[in-house]
């Protein structure tokens, strides 16, 4: 079983602390992905699960042995890096053999997991190429095969996409997602990219200022955030929040303007409570331009600033209470800088945060 478990894991450089003291269990052949912005703790946490960094405090468990003072090659895992970190004067059957070779595997056994992981990876044309031959999307899936290879309990990704162009990211977004349901390893993946995590992941933890924000599968993450910084940071365009104040049974925003508290919300706030309205650019849309305008929702009367055509949607800016906000416009119509349209507010999908803490109101 290739559990991996940290208990009140810290990490600091003399005084300063970068981790402090999360806790987090990733299942047996579980897709987790940590994700936040940079500085945030999650490398520093992938690195000392790996055995790159040493642990502060707390304790580190692979399959159930603590592996805290354990270097890098007793503890059986396998990590891609995003610089790739190929050996320049191998090609590609030999860089994916080295760590066998190093390891002391017979020549026997290393040509058959070479092969193994070149037919997996699709790389069987390319092992006669040295690095400099292949392209980037080559090169890291080299990185892959490589770490293929050992057999690993674990696959640890650092930001391994960063190096690459959009159209070659969302390219091999789908190569490791294959490559999890081939192989069925636990796999622990960092980014900071926010549709790498809600693509990829099984989970996703989101990590703030060193400690876990929150924890859950992407829909769950994406539905159900806990707290502003997760509805902003998950989520492309963010959430649009407007700051406004519980009146009765109302939201009034900071230019007067009143939508109705959401029905599953109305147990969680009072009169006079400082708020935040959150609500995805999905959930505001014009009249009958819309994903689903169905149930609950307000209208308003609104100018469109600018609009990005994208397709078979728009995206919108328009201002909103006083602030801007980004809507959606679905199918080919275009509108117009100037243009009023009236915007429906799907309020059976919106959220409300404490202004205080910025955690949603059902957590706080």
């Amino acid at each position: 079983m290739a559990e991996i478990t940290l208990e009140k894991v810290v990490k600091k450089y003399g005084a300063l602390g970068v981790v402090h003291g999360i806790d987090l269990t990733i299942a047996h052949q579980e897709f987790v992905v940590l994700v936040g912005p940079s500085g945030c703790g999650k490398s520093t946490t992938l690195r000392m699960i790996a055995g790159l960094e040493d642990i502060t405090g707390g304790l580190v468990r692979i399959g159930g042995q603590v592996v805290n003072d354990l270097p890098p090659r007793k503890r059986n895992i396998s990590m891609v890096f995003q610089n790739y970190a190929l050996y320049p004067h191998m090609n590609v059957r030999d860089n994916l053999g080295f760590g066998l070779k190093i390891a002391g595997q017979s020549p026997a056994e290393i040509t058959r997991r070479v092969a193994e992981a070149a037919d997996i990876l699709g790389l069987a044309p390319l092992l006669d190429r040295t690095p400099a031959e292949l392209s980037g999307g080559q090169r890291q899936r080299v990185a892959m095969g490589r770490a293929i290879v050992r057999n690993p309990d674990a696959f640890l990704f650092d930001e391994p996409l960063s190096n690459l162009d959009a159209k070659l990211r969302g390219q091999m977004r789908a190569e490791i997602k294959k490559l999890h349901q081939k192989v069925k390893t636990t796999v622990v993946y960092v980014t900071h990219d926010q549709v790498e995590a809600m693509t990829l992941a099984d989970r996703i933890v989101v990590m703030r200022d060193g400690q876990i924000e929150q924890v859950g599968t992407p829909m769950e993450v994406f539905n159900h955030p806990v707290s502003t910084f997760v509805a902003t940071f998950i989520g492309s365009p963010p959430m649009n929040l407007l700051p406004g104040t519980i009146a009765g049974q109302t939201v009034r925003l900071a230019d007067g303007t009143e939508v109705p508290v959401p029905d599953r919300l109305k147990d969680f706030v009072h009169d006079g409570m400082a708020v935040q309205l959150g609500i995805r650019p999905d959930d505001i849309s014009p009249v009958g331009h819309g994903l689903s305008q169905d149930g609950p929702g307000a209208e308003v009367a609104l100018t469109v600033d600018l609009a990005e055509p994208l397709g078979m949607e728009s995206l919108i800016y328009t201002r909103l209470a006083g602030q801007e906000v980004q809507a959606k416009l679905y199918g080919p119509r275009i509108a117009a800088p100037g243009e009023v349209l009236t915007f429906r507010l799907a309020l059976d999908r919106a959220h409300l945060f404490d202004a205080a803490t910025g955690k949603s109101v059902r957590v706080r």
